[in-house]
């Protein structure tokens, strides 16, 4: 069931992609990894929800979402980026399967980072980062997502590569290199064509598929 809230601010993490804070509407619960849609409660957009990943903490009074402007795609995420504060706004009840699992390897594309930004933080928050690595992939530096924090987070163990200029796809080869274990879980998040070619790439190398844990 979708609940009103508003928007209390916004700001930019890159120079497409903005933080949005929300009033967090009463007993909305969520696990890091999970989705919601969300909803501008002003035409054309009436009921017309889109998914989004809150980036926040379970525990925290107010609600985040970390959202890229994909203009081509209809124009919701460009008129989000527009909006002022107090903007009226409902969001569903949290669904999805990404959810944490144990210790592993997350594995992104650009805003698929997202899920893994609540389910990092909370580990942070917990002091139990080790064991963790993150590989992700960017088209430029320009649009990596809160790399510095993840870069904080999780040191060397967090690979970056950017895809334009010459820098390499997380293919097969670049799997073999940095997997490292294969019998911890494997969290995937990004465009479709990148998480079933990852699965796949991941599976041709040993991992066991109830290891893969993705938005299914």
């Amino acid at each position: 069931m979708a609940q009103s809230t508003r928007l209390l601010m916004s700001g930019f993490v890159t120079h497409d992609t903005r933080r949005f804070v929300i009033e967090r509407p009463s007993g909305f619960r969520f696990e890091p990894g999970q989705g919601v849609e969300l909803t501008i409660e002003r035409d054309p957009w009436h009921g017309k929800g889109h998914p989004f990943t809150p980036t926040c903490l379970p525990g925290d009074e107010v609600l985040e979402l970390t959202i890229k402007r994909y203009p081509e795609r209809e124009g919701f995420t460009a008129a989000l980026h527009d909006l002022e504060p107090g903007a009226p706004l409902t969001v569903s009840e949290a669904f999805g399967t990404i959810t944490y699992q144990g210790p592993g390897l997350f594995i992104a594309a650009g805003a698929g980072v997202t899920p893994f930004l609540a389910i990092l933080r909370r580990l942070a928050a917990e002091g139990a980062l080790e064991g963790h690595g993150l590989l992700f992939s960017n088209k430029t530096e320009h649009d990596l997502i809160c790399g510095d924090e993840l870069r904080h987070y999780l040191g060397g163990r967090a690979v970056f590569t950017f895809t334009h200029g010459g820098g390499r796809r997380i293919d097969t080869g670049f799997l073999s290199e940095h997997a490292g274990a294969l019998d911890r879980h494997f969290y995937v998040c990004g465009p479709s064509g990148f998480v079933e070619s990852v699965n796949q790439a991941l599976i041709g190398l040993g991992v066991h598929p109830d290891r893969l844990v993705y938005e299914r």
